[in-house]
Parts: C-alpha cells; structure tokens; sequence
C-alpha cells in the first residue's frame, strides 16, 4: 500500500504562525514537529519511506526536503503553481497508475492531528485488503463527530455491508456539505452521518480512469505532462503545461460525481482535529474542555479557556482575568482575539493585500 500526503493550502486561519512564505503544515503547531512530519510519522513503521508520496507546490520544495529527508526524492511531486486539489490529485495518481495501477492507495492530509495512531493504521490496513479484492472501488474514512460541527463536511452513511478486520463497512450514501447550526445538530444525533476526513483508499487506477470519465481536460492534460515523466524536459513540460487547466477542487470534479456503489465507508473515532485554526487546535489538544492550552514562556492567574503561544524566548507573556482568549506571539506580530472572533483572521489578513502589512502575510 501506498501513502500519498497533500501539503498544500495557505493556512491563514492560522495567522500569525502561518505565512504564505511557511504554512501552517509546516510550522511547529504541535510539540517541536510540523504537522507534516507528524502526519508522516504516524504512518510508521508499518510503511517504509520508499512507499510514502508527498505533493505540494513547488515554492516549498526545500521546506519539504529539509523535514522529511528520509523520503526518496523521486516520491516528492511539486505543482509548479496553485490550481486547486483536483489538478494536484490528477497529476499524482496519474504517475502512479503508470508504476501501480491496481496497488491500493490512501490520501491523506499534512494538516491534520490523529491521536489514535494505532486503530488508524489498523483501518488503513482494514480498507487495502478490502480494495485489494475490489480495485474499482473507493473507501471513504469518515469520523464519529464530537460536537455538531459547521465547519466540516458530513459523510451520509447507508446499511452496514460487512465487517472488515474490526471494522464496519458501510454502505456510501452522498456528502453533506457545512451544514447550517439545525442541521449539524440533527446529524449529530443522528446515527447516519458522520465528519468527512477527506480520506481514502482506492487505487491510481481507479482515479485515473474517474478523470477521464468525469473531468477530461483534466485527465488529457496530464497525460499528455506525463508522458515526458523520466524525459530531461519533464519539468519544464510540466511547468509550462500544468496551468491549462481550471482551478477545480477534487469532490466537485470527481467524487460527488461517482456512482454511489463503488464507493463504501469506514467510520470509527481516531481522534481526528482539523488543527486549520486556532480554536480547533485548541479544541484538540486541550484534556478537558475549558482548559488553557499554552506553548512557551506564559504564566497565568485566573485565566480560563484560552490558547496562548508565545514563540519568542526573550518574553514573558502574562495573563490576569481572562477568559476564551487566543494570544499568539511572534517575532513581528502579537495576535490577541476572542476565541468566538477567530474566523474574522482569514478575513483580517486578506485586507493586509496591497498595504504595508502585506510583508506579514
């Protein structure tokens, strides 16, 4: 089985930490690795190096390189300019299908927390005999949702198919995108929708034959950059040819356009987060609810549900009667806001185009 980790995205929910110039999936957000060595790691030792694949835009090549030295340079695939998740998955599955056509695949996200390494990897494994056996099907895995969340997508689940190992295997019944607060909350107590992860195992060949079907300009441009793969033209080819296409994400291009039978899920709880911003980072690594989550030199005094990270080593932050704050403190910018408040941050920093804080973003 192979991995491939996506490590693209802004991150600007994220900000200050999180810059154009260094995202936040690689950025120390949890202890003194990136999200993107964690995402890795946790996939050890049961894959080895050589079968773990990792794709982002080329303007973070040597970010990449630096973190995860240990991953064979051939398995690093650099879009040479940002044209959404669709292209990127394209372009990936594409190669792929070339080397391993029928060896299940999963895709992952560099982003992401799993405290449950252990029943994840023993999912993976559920999932690739399955598709072992079924290479023209796809495995969603989705999560038993913690609180009614808006901000993530929701998996419809059908009737249980089979167990698989010991895990059920369910019946795929259509996505459910950000639902407003009265539907979250009726598809958290419901038994038949659960968080979408944006997870899956299937096979190179199973989405390279979805892109020829479904988005062909999408498949054709590939193809035609891949067939100069292993040439000394490749990356100039690839440069040269990959903007062709438009900007389309992979769901609206390809899965919520599949046939609903070839598609099936697994839902368990691993201990997923989206740590895409600070309330959710906050959210997942906090023990108890309420709890501050701090990093750095901070001292406290009746302070309460808040996060506070403080990334300079030559200052002391100090709270006094505070209450569901985030504090983040950086080299050039101080971050003080409401935890209520953070979703106006991606807002925030898109104003800062064209003025002179444009060199913070």
């Amino acid at each position: 089985m192979k991995a491939i980790i996506f490590a693209g995205g802004t991150g600007t929910r994220l900000w200050p930490l999180s810059r154009k110039k260094s995202p936040k999936q690689f950025e120390k957000i949890i202890g003194n690795k990136s999200t993107l060595q964690h995402a890795v790691e946790r996939l050890m030792p049961e894959f080895k190096p050589k079968d773990i694949y990792i794709s982002a835009n080329l303007l973070y090549k040597d970010i990449i390189s630096e973190q995860l030295n240990y991953i064979p340079k051939e398995n690093l695939f650099f879009e040479p300019e940002k044209k959404d998740v669709g292209p990127a998955i394209a372009l990936v599955t594409s190669i792929l299908a070339k080397k391993f056509p029928s060896e299940p695949i999963v895709i992952l996200w560099s982003d992401h927390l799993v405290k449950k390494a252990a029943l994840f990897k023993q999912i993976l494994k559920s999932a690739e005999k399955y598709i072992k056996e079924n290479p023209n099907e796809i495995v969603f895995i989705a999560h038993k949702p913690r609180y009614p969340s808006v901000n993530l997508g929701y998996i419809h689940l059908g009737e249980k198919k089979q167990i698989l190992g010991k895990v059920d295997l369910y019946k795929f019944e259509g996505f459910k995108y950000r639902p407003d607060e009265k539907t979250a909350k009726f598809f958290f107590k419901s038994s038949k929708y659960a968080w979408n992860l944006g997870y899956f195992v299937t096979t190179p060949g199973f989405i390279n034959n979805a892109f020829k079907q479904l988005a062909p300009n999408i498949f054709n441009n590939t193809e035609d950059i891949v067939s100069h793969l292993g040439k000394k033209d490749f990356e100039q080819y690839l440069k040269k040819n990959y903007g062709r296409v438009e900007s389309i994400n992979f769901d609206n291009s390809i899965l919520e356009n599949l046939d609903k039978k070839q598609a099936s899920v697994i839902v368990e709880d691993i201990g997923w987060s989206d740590v895409g911003a600070w309330e959710a980072l906050k959210e997942a690594l906090e023990s108890y609810p309420y709890e501050n989550v701090i990093r750095g030199k901070v001292y406290l005094e009746h302070v309460r549900d808040s996060l506070i990270y403080n990334y300079d080593d030559k200052k002391l932050i100090v709270g006094i009667d505070l209450d569901e704050n985030i504090i983040v403190n950086t080299n050039d910018v101080i971050l003080i806001a409401k935890k209520t408040s953070v979703q106006k941050i991606k807002k925030l920093v898109e104003s800062f185009e064209g003025t002179e804080n444009e060199k913070l973003t």
